[in-house]
């Protein structure tokens, strides 16, 4: 499977999820560390590309990737994917990913680096993220293969990026 595909679907399924979420009215209580200011002028598919080109991370990082994001949304009811938190939970979901799943990973300086994030705000964003998740990064086998499947779905359609379906995923997830 191609991995830059895997990319532009993934990242056309947290837009998705990330338009869908903005029309919400944000509550500044369920505000986290996650949370920028203002929405980074960068897209999430130009995100991701930057990441997955300088990082080098497998295909099974991009599923666990969303896995995570996944987890730490439902463990986190009072938080929604939007364009103040999803490049920061990428980038934060990648790291952990890499470092857990593969064998050549870099340091939190390089991700930062990597994502626009400083150094000790990306180590801050780890240490949330995994207590969040609270440090379980096992996904069972069948958990992956649902993800995968879905997301292969997706990338079998000629211009996913274009045609994901709103419907088909869940505002939170």
């Amino acid at each position: 499977e191609n991995e830059t595909q895997l990319v532009t679907v993934l990242a056309c399924v947290l837009e998705q999820i990330v338009k869908r979420n903005n029309e919400l009215p944000f509550d500044p209580a369920s505000s986290t560390v996650f949370h920028a200011t203002r929405p980074p002028s960068v897209s999430v598919l130009a995100y991701l590309e930057r990441i997955f080109k300088y990082t080098n991370m497998s295909s099974g990082c991009l599923v666990a990737c969303i896995v995570y994001i996944d987890r730490f949304l439902q463990k986190n009811k009072h938080v929604f994917l939007s364009s103040l938190n999803v490049h920061r939970l990428v980038i934060t979901s990648v790291m952990v990913s890499t470092k857990f799943l593969d064998d050549l990973y870099y340091n939190n300086a390089y991700y930062g680096k990597v994502g626009g994030v400083p150094c000790a705000e990306m180590n801050a964003l780890e240490l949330e993220f995994l207590f969040a998740l609270n440090f379980d990064l096992h996904i069972p086998s069948e958990e992956f293969a649902r993800y995968h499947r879905e997301l292969r779905m997706h990338s079998s359609t000629p211009n996913a990026a274009c045609l994901c379906d709103a419907k088909k995923s869940k505002p939170r997830s």
